[in-house]
């Protein structure tokens, strides 16, 4: 089974929201963990918009990317541009996609939109990566 990675600026939006979709969706088919380059908390408004379509992330925590080690994971994904930001040993994992979504912190409003567009390439990396996963 694949281990993911999800990394944000935070940990408080984005990644969380990705985590919560990739545990969803991804169910038995790949592990999913969320870090930030540095750790805050998980915001409100990201469980809010996560709760409105039926997702619990109420139990996330945000970690720092610092308490994990690259190799443990097969795929990375930056959620924010912050791949430059990252040690080398990340972004030359297996998979390494760096997303750049609009950071809904700055403007609460958008949430339920990048919300929206994470689902959509969260749905696209299980099927990318997790096909592996399935048994014939």
């Amino acid at each position: 089974m694949k281990k993911v990675m999800f990394v944000c600026k935070k940990n408080s939006a984005r990644s969380q929201m990705a985590e919560g979709f990739a545990k969803t969706i991804g169910k038995d088919r790949i592990e999913v963990v969320s870090s930030g380059l540095e750790a805050s908390q998980v915001r409100p408004e990201a469980i809010a918009a996560m709760k409105d379509i039926g997702i619990d992330i109420t139990d996330q925590h945000s970690k720092p990317l610092s308490d994990f080690k690259a190799e443990d994971f097969d795929v990375v994904i930056s959620l924010c541009g912050c791949g430059v930001n990252l040690p080398p040993e990340w972004v030359t994992r297996e998979v390494f996609q760096d997303w750049q979504l609009d950071d809904p912190a700055e403007q609460p409003e958008i949430f339920p939109r990048v919300r929206d567009e994470i689902k959509e390439r969260v749905t696209q990396l299980v099927e990318m990566v997790g096909a592996e996963a399935v048994s014939p």
